[in-house]
């Protein structure tokens, strides 16, 4: 039996595909790169690894921050579906959540959109935040990023824009807010860090998840900052 199975082993190794191989590379890829934000939200006022089942200032996160002590970084040099500048801080008074998306992708972003998409379903309206899609795909469009929320299931929950900009426009973005995103798609989609940030009334994070996430968590958060 011994022998056998190492027979199978050495022809399950020979029988990748060239294919199979590159999606497993992708998936390592963008696990690395979740494993780096959650290493860089471990910062100072942190005393433990981070677990999202236990409330920390109130929040779920991989890792959240008391009110007034962490501003979000400014996000003003980029434009939104409609051409428009768009600027962060003309949100000040609404809760806002900050995702990074690509249109075109077929794996994680319409996951973690359908999964953002029922925890706001389940709050009232008031309580929604703004959402802002970061493009992490240069090759975004004003159409594709429209047909990509109406999919997730996000078009119609709450306001929201996708900023779009070249890769030298959107970098900076990304640095700020501690995103991986390759340079080049791997198996036709862009890897990148699939995080969400939670940014309350006043223009500062709260909680800040990696994906995959329980939504009945980001549910509990963006409840509470709906009663703040």
């Amino acid at each position: 039996m011994e022998a056998g199975a190492g027979t199978r082993g050495k022809l399950g190794r020979r029988s990748l595909r060239p294919a199979q191989i590159v999606l497993m590379l992708s998936v390592a890829v963008m696990i690395g790169a979740g494993t780096g934000l959650a290493v860089r939200l471990l910062d100072r006022h942190t005393t433990a690894p981070p677990a999202v089942a236990q409330a920390r200032f109130g929040m779920h996160g991989a890792q959240s921050w008391a009110a007034g002590t962490r501003p979000a970084p400014m996000i003003d040099t980029l434009r939104d579906q409609f051409g428009k500048p768009f600027s962060l801080a003309s949100l000040r008074g609404r809760n806002v959540a900050i995702v990074f998306f690509d249109s075109h992708c077929t794996t994680a972003c319409p996951l973690e959109g359908r999964a953002l998409s029922a925890a706001e379903r389940q709050l009232p309206r008031s309580q929604r935040p703004v959402l802002v899609a970061v493009s992490v795909n240069p090759a975004d469009t004003p159409t594709s990023t429209a047909v990509a929320l109406r999919k997730w299931g996000l078009s119609g929950v709450a306001p929201w824009y996708w900023l779009m900009g070249t890769r030298r426009q959107l970098a900076p973005v990304w640095a700020k807010y501690h995103i991986y995103v390759s340079a080049r798609p791997i198996n036709g989609d862009i890897a990148h860090t699939e995080a969400l940030y939670l940014v309350d009334r006043r223009g500062y994070e709260r909680t800040a998840y990696l994906w995959p996430f329980a939504t009945r968590f980001v549910t509990s958060d963006l409840r509470t900052l709906g009663l703040t």
